[in-house]
């Protein structure tokens, strides 16, 4: 699953606590930081932007650079950290990104740059223009989908500086959709040396995440709706306006990255405030794991991380049921905030909606607002990762006796067609015959959901430890790469790392090595560097073989 849409076949492609020391502290936070009076979101950008002019060299800023900020977090003793975009000549620039990491009095501590390189171009006009551009990357589309008739293909080219990929140069980015036979999206979003027209990247652009309501997984649930007139709409108040609709089986149709219509999300009703039946032949059955999967996202990062919806602006998103015909797919979409659900075909795949892929589709969502990692090469797979890993904890946390808790992805969903128990299996992940267990200098190479195994096995490992163990009524059995046995410091702590590592540290370009480091930075945050918790980080990568 991914940050714009997905689940294919055979993997997902298909991100608080109440604010107070107390509950910062259960979750992880040490002693020293503890709540003090914390700078306002606007005295934290002010601070940054004094830092920004007092250490432009360092930060690689000149006259011909100008900075957005995209995400702001303050620490409860103060600590501020300003996540910035950069542009060159008004060009977005891709891996231009960076962190601002500020004391608590506002002085300037340090900086994560996504890229180092300086940016100095001698003209930011074309040579290969943008209908050239365009071709290339409809082509690229093609060419990775051999022998399918797509339709409806069109192309959207944007200009930028490309700093992620060595020298910074100037390129085309142009995001290609189109339907395939059955009327389903497809897209992939190709960069293009603007100067030569070869191509730099590509990778796919579909990430490819009170009533009661019976459900098809996860029995019958709570649901906060919303009174119209003498019948409810399954719409929630209390989580931001989050509500769910039928997509009616139809599709979006975008052109030049502009939709210009979408498959409707008409607002489930119903009469008595008892929706679905638990039977797929009802629609609103899916509706109701939509919602429920939806509303447990929603509380896991409130309740655990502080984080006030998707966007940490308290707005809420909307799902999408019955999307498609037979689309074995869900999809997290910047451009709607909203998650779309296809039904499976019934063979691999049933009805999308299960626990774990909500959450896991809803954290692309965090990701997007947060550490926005690049979807292709290493950083993709960490991207995919994050998604599994805290859309796992979203399951975990639900506590829910028809989906227990556990480190399988995609369970619920999957059909006897698939041949396999889970999309993907954190313990080990090879288990599921592609993703990959130990770093190696060529894991960027594979498609991100199984580069994915790498962050998904550290994780299993921090939380659980190495070896044969039975956990929540499941068996694992977890190798590593180094021959070593280690242990586990829980789950809680291992929710709490990576969120700090992704929000505070993590940029678009962070590989595994920078995964490692950002993840010891936010344990030496949360536990000190001397830590069991920091020398478990430490010890369960080097298990993965990175570091």
């Amino acid at each position: 699953m991914r940050r714009t849409r997905h689940v294919q076949g055979s993997r997902l492609a298909t991100a608080g606590i109440a604010a107070g020391a107390a509950t910062l502290l259960a979750a992880g936070l040490s002693p020293a930081a503890q709540a003090v009076d914390r700078p306002s979101r606007s005295s934290a950008i002010a601070n940054a932007a004094s830092a920004l002019v007092a250490h432009a060299g360092s930060l690689g800023l000149t006259a011909l650079e100008g900075t957005s900020v995209r995400d702001v977090v303050v620490d409860p003793d103060g600590v501020q950290h300003v996540r910035y975009d950069r542009t060159y000549r008004r060009l977005p620039v891709l891996g231009g990104d960076f962190v601002v990491h500020l004391a608590a009095d506002g002085s300037y501590r340090s900086a994560d740059r996504a890229t180092r390189d300086s940016i100095s171009l001698a003209s930011v006009t074309p040579e290969v223009a943008a209908p050239e551009a365009a071709d290339l990357a409809v082509g690229a589309l093609r060419a990775a989908r051999p022998g399918e008739a797509l339709k409806k293909v069109t192309a959207k080219p944007q200009l930028l500086v490309d700093a992620l990929h060595g020298t910074p140069r100037l390129a085309w980015r142009t995001n290609v959709v189109a339907q395939d036979s059955l009327g389903n999206p497809v897209a992939r979003t190709v960069l293009t040396d603007a100067r030569t027209g070869a191509r730099i990247d590509a990778w796919d652009s579909v990430e490819t995440a009170t009533g009661d309501g019976k459900s098809l997984y996860s029995g019958t649930v709570p649901l906060e709706t919303t009174p119209s007139g003498s019948s409810y709409q399954l719409k929630d108040a209390t989580r931001g306006g989050t509500y769910t609709g039928d997509a009616a089986n139809r599709t979006d149709l975008c052109i030049l990255g502009i939709c210009i219509s979408r498959a409707p999300s008409t607002v489930f009703t119903d009469a008595d405030n008892h929706w679905g039946t638990g039977a797929s032949s009802d629609r609103a059955s899916a509706a109701v794991d939509a919602q429920y999967g939806t509303d447990e996202t929603w509380d896991y990062y409130k309740n655990v991380h502080a984080r006030n919806g998707i966007a940490g602006d308290g707005k809420g998103s909307y799902n999408r049921v019955h999307y498609g015909n037979s689309y074995n797919n869900a999809f997290w979409d910047d451009s709607c905030f909203c998650m779309t659900y296809g039904d499976g075909d019934g063979t691999q795949l049933g009805p999308l909606v299960a626990l774990d892929v909500a959450g896991h589709e809803m954290t692309h969502g965090v990701t997007s607002k947060t550490a926005a990692l690049t979807y292709s090469g290493e950083s993709g797979g960490l991207n995919e990762a994050t998604s599994d890993i805290l859309g796992t904890l979203v399951e975990w946390y639900a506590d829910n006796p028809s989906d227990p808790g556990d480190y399988l992805i995609g369970e619920k969903i999957v059909r006897s067609g698939f041949g396999k128990a889970a999309l993907r299996f954190m313990d080990k992940p090879s288990k599921d015959g592609n993703s990959a267990d130990c770093w190696s200098s060529s894991v960027g190479n594979l498609d991100v959901h199984y580069s994915s195994g790498v962050a998904n096995h550290f994780a299993y490992l921090l939380a659980e430890g190495s070896g044969a163990r039975t956990v929540n009524g499941v068996d694992y059995n977890s190798p590593t790469c180094n021959g070593t046995s280690v242990g586990g410091i829980g789950r809680d702590k291992l929710g709490a790392i990576w969120y700090r590592a992704l929000t505070v540290y993590m940029t678009s370009s962070t590989n595994y090595a920078g995964a490692r480091t950002a993840t010891l930075s936010a344990a030496k945050d949360l536990y000190g560097a001397g830590s069991s918790e920091y020398d478990a980080v430490a010890a369960a990568w080097s298990a993965v073989g990175v570091g």
